[in-house]
């Protein structure tokens, strides 16, 4: 059983050209056909096929071959704006690391602080009333109050 399938298929005008290239070893069958009815009516028209069909690998055509370079060289160029990407965002990434940490250690020495503030206030506080008591018991004992 024989399988066939339409791998290309093209519409031309008077003039066409075209290459393919098979990706699969093995029997390939070519079937030409023209949709064309001038030829049908004139007896004298004549329809002339060149069929150039290269087995293996060859060489491909200059012009081919500048269009793969600049499609490689396209591909390049993409490929680094791709990885210069992936750096900004590891970059990026990196940065709100770095960010975050910054604000939690930022937080933290703001509380140690107000804690530190809320420590002297009391201190304060309990060193005014001992000075206060004591001044007074001072001022008791000397007899001046």
């Amino acid at each position: 059983m024989i399988i066939y399938f339409v791998l290309l298929s093209k519409l031309y005008g008077a003039h066409g050209t075209f290459y393919f290239t098979s990706h699969s070893s093995g029997e390939h069958i070519i079937c030409l056909e023209s949709n064309s009815t001038q030829f049908v009516s004139f007896g004298g028209s004549k329809l002339r096929i060149h069929l150039d069909i290269r087995v293996g690998e060859h060489d491909l055509d200059a012009a081919i071959v500048q269009a793969k370079d600049k499609v490689n060289e396209v591909t390049f160029k993409l490929q680094h704006l791709i990885e210069q990407m992936e750096q900004i965002l590891k970059e990026q990434d990196y940065q709100r690391d770095r960010e975050e940490n910054f604000r939690i250690t930022s937080e933290d020495t703001n509380r140690n602080v107000l804690w530190w503030a809320f420590a002297q206030i009391l201190i304060f506080i309990s060193v005014g009333i001992f000075q206060m008591k004591h001044l007074k018991d001072f001022f008791i004992a000397k007899k001046l109050v």
